[in-house]
């Protein structure tokens, strides 16, 4: 009969097998050092996974408040003209309205000035939208923290960042002057355009680029600034699904009813969107290599057992111990600490995660030090989205990696031979 077959009365995986294992995880006294190693393997496989479950999620977090603020500013798509002054934007958007999947238009007038206060000047991107399409845009209309929009249309001021107001020291009811370089155009030349607006409202959209950037101010007023009377810039268009816009742009064109150029969301920011998607890629390439030390620590470990328990495994082969229960044995050992060191890195990345936002503000507290800046991240909170499907693929990479982990060590107890075990003995 084969020496790996099971002897009558035994399975795989018995209780026997169990109990073996287990005494072998519980370290005895001149076992110390064998057991700092298993120590050491089972909080490099818990941190190892908890880190890989927190960056992933920050890092989701992260990308999913800047689409959602990207999103919730500009439009899904843009349709500007590339025949002419876009005069009958009102046609056009109303006729883009009636294809299917949109949900409302927004025509736009755009366009960049130097906006000076009390503090300093900064430039500013200055759109004029129209008070009913503002308010189609909770983002700015439900994040007002001072002022309202009450008589927009009607020239009672203009809408700024909380970041802007702060640099250009105004609050509501102040005056702020916009500088343009297109201004009036005289016998002497072209002329800035120079004039003061009063702050009718102050919004805090959590985006630093846009708190400390964005200036609305009403249409009409705007196409008179920007020597655009009747015209649009361009018209943003929001759609029922951002990620379903692929078969959109056509459909969109043809409805425009005039030569227009249309470009989606991910096309207007290719280049940031792709600099986190790799971002994301590298740093999980890198994390892993924190659960893959923590598995060779298992087999350091587990070789270092098995070596000091050649003589057990000697008198348990001559009892009728099998060598595939030797094998399982070795392989419940160290696929124990992956396990359970795998199971408390999900617990701990779990409530990291839930606590990140409040964590980071102890963190600064403590070392006085910013430790997410706005001027550098663009969010002012640290978000954190865990996503099951990353949380089950780091689940299933470390408990692969630890089982695997087991294989050698467990093949070499395996293949021991009593005889020479015990020879000397």
């Amino acid at each position: 009969m084969n020496a790996v077959n099971e002897p009558t009365g035994t399975r795989p995986f018995a209780a026997f097998e169990w109990m073996l294992a287990g005494r072998y995880l519980r370290a005895r006294r001149k076992e110390t050092f064998i057991s700092i190693i298993a120590g050491f393997s089972f909080f490099g496989i818990m941190l190892g996974v908890a880190t890989l479950i927190i960056v992933m999620a920050v890092m989701n977090g992260f990308r999913g408040e800047l689409v959602s603020k990207i999103l919730g500013i500009n439009g899904h798509l843009l349709v500007q003209p590339i025949d002419g002054p876009l005069d009958d934007y009102d046609a056009v958007a109303s006729r883009i309205e009636g294809v299917e999947g949109v949900q409302f238009t927004v025509p736009m007038v755009e366009g960049q000035a130097l906006v000076s206060g009390p503090a300093g000047a900064f430039g500013a991107l200055v759109r004029g939208l129209r008070l009913a399409d503002l308010q189609r845009m909770p983002l700015i209309s439900g994040t007002l923290v001072a002022g309202s929009l009450e008589g927009f249309d009607e020239g009672a001021g203009v809408a700024i960042g909380s970041r802007m107001a702060r640099s250009l020291g105004v609050v509501v009811g102040d005056t702020v002057t916009l500088i343009s370089p297109r201004g009036a155009v005289t016998p002497m030349g072209v002329t800035p355009r120079i004039k003061g607006y009063p702050v009718a409202g102050i919004f805090e959209i959590g985006m630093s680029e846009y708190d400390g950037t964005m200036l609305f101010m009403p249409m009409e007023e705007a196409q008179l600034y920007f020597n655009k009377e009747g015209e649009a810039s361009a018209i943003d268009v929001f759609v029922d699904d951002p990620d379903e816009i692929d078969g959109m742009r056509a459909k969109l064109e043809e409805a425009a009813g005039r030569p227009t150029f249309v470009t989606d969301w991910r096309q207007r920011n290719t280049t940031f969107f792709s600099a986190l998607e790799v971002e994301r890629n590298v740093m999980f390439m890198i994390l892993t290599l924190i659960v893959l030390v923590a598995a060779l620590n298992i087999i350091s470990g587990l070789t270092m057992l098995v070596k000091d328990k050649s003589h057990d495994i000697a008198i348990l082969r001559t009892m009728g111990a099998s060598r595939g229960s030797i094998l399982r044995v070795f392989m419940i050992t160290g696929a124990s600490i992956g396990t359970v060191g795998t199971l408390a890195g999900v617990a701990l990345g779990t409530v990291v995660c839930a606590n990140v936002e409040s964590i980071r503000q102890g963190v600064s507290w403590l070392t006085r030090t910013e430790l997410f800046s706005p001027e550098l991240y663009f969010l002012s909170k640290l978000p954190a989205d865990m996503d099951v499907s990353e949380t089950v693929t780091v689940v299933v990479m470390a408990l692969v990696l630890s089982f695997l982990a087991t294989l050698y060590p467990a093949w070499r107890a395996a293949r021991l031979d009593p005889v020479e075990a015990l020879r000397y003995e």
